[in-house]
């Protein structure tokens, strides 16, 4: 960066967005073969915040975001941007008419160009010493303003991913759509990037959508989380809604681990093969019983239930067992703190943190 451009930047703090509130309203979208994705979603970004896609691959959360940015269009049902259409039966905005900006997978940088002329590509309305001004901003915001006169193939992949987040941010978009961009990074840096990422985030305070598949991901930087699965949405809440109150088995099996056994309600109670669980599901139903790998105390002296232990993987702060427990078909695991079993211990007991233990009724989606 010249000393002229670092003059200018020392001269103007970065530029604060309106955020905005981006809403789907029974959206629905069908591929020319007629394979449905989007099975009438209704959600909503509200201003300022950071709302998480989360789900599997298939779910449809990347065609949520494509139709949000005006590169698909949906089958039927609208898109409003503070109470505005701009996607619907009788509006369809262009993508650069909707003040939405978009990070890419990929970042998607030009290599034949310097970082803040990658960063200055989609500010066309400016003049060129305007669009020069607005992308150094930018570049400050993430921290990169000496990287300006550089290529992309000089930069780490976190720098990569900032400079690919000042360029959708240069515009002062309303909206700020990202899809899985942390994905493509070693898993070192995620956590460091994922951070910088927020926190540039709360300082544009820029309305947010992130797209991902990792639902610790989701909870480290989401306000809200909604889950999606085959196109639909199963539930929407902070991420200590979908964690402690999750909607059904598929819901709960994607925020954990789980060992899952089918029992009937008797008396207040569903009997599994690792003990007895009380609920409030009325006698005579079939349950799914979902113990979180967490929920499993392990003892070499007293407990509820008998186990013999068939594996154990030392994973550093935790032990993962597999456990061979009378009356289930499969082996029980665990994940348990080290040094809670000695070295030689075979023949253990178990107890239940019932905390960790879900009910749901037969029926309810699996992951």
């Amino acid at each position: 960066m010249t000393t002229n451009q670092a003059q200018t930047v020392s001269r103007v703090t970065a530029g604060v967005t309106f955020a905005a509130r981006l809403a789907f309203e029974n959206i629905r979208h069908s591929f020319a073969n007629g394979a449905e994705t989007l099975r009438g979603v209704s959600l909503a970004a509200e201003p300022g915040e950071v709302l998480c896609l989360l789900g599997p691959s298939g779910s449809g959360k990347t065609t949520l975001l494509r139709i949000a940015a005006g590169i698909e269009a949906q089958t039927s049902g609208q898109v409003m941007l503070n109470g505005k259409e701009i996607a619907g039966p009788s509006v369809f905005l262009p993508p650069e008419q909707r003040s939405i900006g978009l990070v890419f997978q990929d970042f998607a940088l030009f290599p034949h160009l310097t970082i803040l002329d990658n960063v200055r590509f989609g500010l066309t309305a400016l003049s060129r010493d305007e669009g020069k001004r607005e992308a150094l901003i930018a570049l400050n915001r993430v921290g990169l303003e000496h990287y300006a006169d550089n290529y992309p193939h000089a930069l780490s992949g976190g720098e990569q991913q900032r400079v690919a987040l000042a360029r959708a941010l240069a515009p002062r978009p309303a909206v700020l759509l990202m899809d899985e961009p942390f994905s493509g990074l070693d898993s070192r840096l995620k956590d460091t990037v994922r951070a910088e990422t927020l926190a540039i985030l709360r300082e544009s305070r820029a309305t947010a959508i992130v797209v991902t598949h990792d639902a610790e991901e989701a909870m480290r930087m989401g306000d809200r989380i909604a889950l999606l699965k085959d196109g639909q949405l199963v539930q929407t809440g902070r991420a200590d809604d979908l964690y402690l109150r999750p909607a059904n088995l598929f819901a709960a099996g994607f925020f954990s681990e789980l060992n899952v056994f089918s029992a009937r309600v008797v008396d207040g109670y569903a009997d599994t093969p690792v003990g007895e669980v009380e609920t409030s599901v009325a006698d005579g139903t079939q349950v799914s019983v979902a113990v979180r790998l967490t929920g499993i105390d392990v003892s070499e002296d007293t407990g509820e239930t008998q186990a013999r232990i068939i594996s154990r993987r030392y994973l550093g702060v935790v032990e993962l067992l597999e456990l061979a427990v009378p009356g289930a078909e499969t082996p029980v695991r665990a994940r348990v703190r080290c040094g809670a079993l000695s070295v030689k211990a075979r023949d253990i007991w178990l107890s239940l943190r019932k905390a960790d233990v879900l009910v749901f009724e037969s029926g309810s989606e699996r992951a």
